[in-house]
């Protein structure tokens, strides 16, 4: 018999955000629903299987160092989803351009001294680097606050970079590169608060930060299966192909959760969905348009992304088993993985398997499959000449319009933050302002655990989920950033001629 008593918290969507949240509150005794308006729990990682049983996903995401929450996450679950820590390289149509250590090897020097020093560029001189040198003011000037962000925000990535005098060969192999496939955009079309924030908390804040691990088979089935079943252990329900039309609203609060005929009742919701995802509720949601900060969303967009995943004929040599491609595409970037290293299942695969992922793909989604193919393969071959000949015995080519966050400069001013206009209503995702410091993954998991706290202090039932904290800055970052402060409200103090 159902207990009339117990609280109701309907979350929306079902990716590292909403199963953050859900998970959390049904530990705490809370009734929960979590809805999810694709076929599978998890987003745009979730897996599937092709007709001839092969795993798939929508595109391969890395586990960095930082990652503290979701690495307590595993270990909380008691499962052991991560290939070791791997070595990356990157790549240009000239060949190979870059090498990374495992930064955590390597004898430990202040921030940023061992990127600086460790990484191996083959061909990119050393004046060209040591023009990134200036830019460190600026990376201390950033520091995450909303001040930060609304400074930095109203200018690209590009004119940062200008701006700070980086050389041009230094930009366009090496930064731009990073936002292709960081902030999924060219550098005139990013933000410079995300791409001092993204960069900063991947490369710059800790030597060890870059390093990286994959999961050893697809995120859905090493990680979200078990974490699914979890939560339906402790009493959540999840329920696909569930997607959300409305809101009901009395005394401004959310009352319930519609989903075309199927209504959830509510004591408090948490929206844990992407920016696309939002804009077609806010559509369809008389409620939700009649407030600004949703009718807002319109200003906000979101990249194409394409995943594409061959089975090769034969065993191809690649040398390391997370590679980044720059100079392809003039606006696109690419990664390359090497699954028979990452995926277990893919150990003893007779042939080669590759997974080719595109970011700010837009003009490659109108492709057919045979078209993508035969740029996948050209690409691949660029890097290595050995693709160039093998024979594509199966493949999958997953198009994901408007797919991943788009960090547009001006964009920062209509990024919701966690709390809303309702007095019930939470959100969560890699979108949300948080002051945390996360980024991607950690920072939807993250926004996921807030949402849940805040769910908590309202309805006022069960303890808070304990959320690590990013590691502290080095001392002499701190330092810095404490004379920084100091100058800053100086200035304050004067009149103000200058536009901001």
């Amino acid at each position: 018999m159902e207990n009339t008593a117990q609280k109701r918290v309907v979350v929306v969507g079902a990716g590292w955000a909403g199963l953050g949240s859900a998970y959390h509150l049904a530990r705490q005794g809370y009734a929960v629903t979590l809805l999810e308006a694709g076929a599978y729990p998890g987003g745009l990682v979730a897996g599937w299987q092709t007709p001839q049983g092969r795993a798939v996903e929508a595109g391969i995401h890395g586990f960095w160092y930082p990652y503290r929450n979701i690495f307590a996450l595993t270990d909380h679950l008691g499962i052991q989803p991560f290939t070791e820590w791997t070595r990356s390289a990157q790549y240009s149509p000239q060949g190979l351009e870059v090498e990374s250590p495992l930064f955590q090897a390597q004898p430990y020097l202040p921030t940023p001294l061992g990127t600086f020093l460790y990484t191996d560029f083959k061909r990119l001189p050393l004046i060209d680097r040591l023009s990134a040198l200036p830019l460190l003011q600026a990376l201390i000037d950033f520091d995450n606050s909303d001040e930060a962000w609304q400074k930095y925000d109203r200018i690209t990535a590009r004119e940062l970079f200008r701006q700070y005098g980086v050389s041009a060969r230094l930009y366009h192999e090496s930064f731009e590169p990073m936002l292709l496939v960081g902030l999924f955009a060219p550098g005139e079309q990013c933000s410079a608060a995300a791409a001092l924030g993204m960069l900063y908390y991947f490369i710059l804040a800790h030597q060890p930060d870059f390093d990286v691990r994959w999961c050893r088979g697809t995120v859905g089935a090493q990680i979200f299966r078990p974490w699914t079943e979890a939560i339906a252990r402790a009493g959540g329900k999840i329920l696909a192909n569930h997607r959300v039309s409305d809101v009901r609203v009395e005394n401004n609060r959310v009352t319930a959760v519609v989903c075309g005929d199927e209504v959830f009742e509510a004591d408090a919701v948490v929206f844990a969905v992407g920016i696309s995802g939002l804009k077609k509720i806010v559509e369809q949601s008389p409620q939700l348009r009649d407030r600004t900060e949703f009718s807002n969303i319109r200003n906000l967009g979101a990249v194409d992304v394409l995943a594409t995943r061959l089975w090769c004929d034969r065993k191809i040599d690649i040398p390391l088993p997370s590679n980044a491609c720059f100079g392809f595409h003039p606006t696109t970037g690419w990664t390359f993985f090497d699954l028979n290293a990452l995926h277990d299942e893919y150990r003893d695969e007779p042939g080669t398997v590759v997974e080719a992922d595109y970011y700010h793909a837009n003009q490659l989604l109108a492709l057919d499959d045979d078209q993508v193919l035969k740029q996948v393969q050209q690409d691949l071959a660029g890097c290595i000449p050995a693709f160039g000949e093998a024979k594509i015995i199966d493949h999958a080519v997953v198009r994901i319009p408007q797919g991943v966050t788009h960090f547009a400069p001006g964009s920062y001013r209509y990024l919701l933050p966690g709390t809303t206009s309702f007095d019930n209503l939470f959100m969560a995702g890699d979108w949300i302002v948080t002051r945390h410091g996360s980024w991607s993954q950690e920072k939807a998991y993250v926004t996921g655990l807030e949402a849940a706290n805040r769910v908590i202090a309202t309805l006022h039932q069960g303890q808070p989920a304990e959320i690590l904290p990013v590691i502290p800055d080095e001392p002499h970052i701190q330092a810095m950033r404490s004379v920084n402060r100091f100058v800053r409200q100086g200035l304050q103090g004067l009149p103000q001629f200058w536009l901001p």
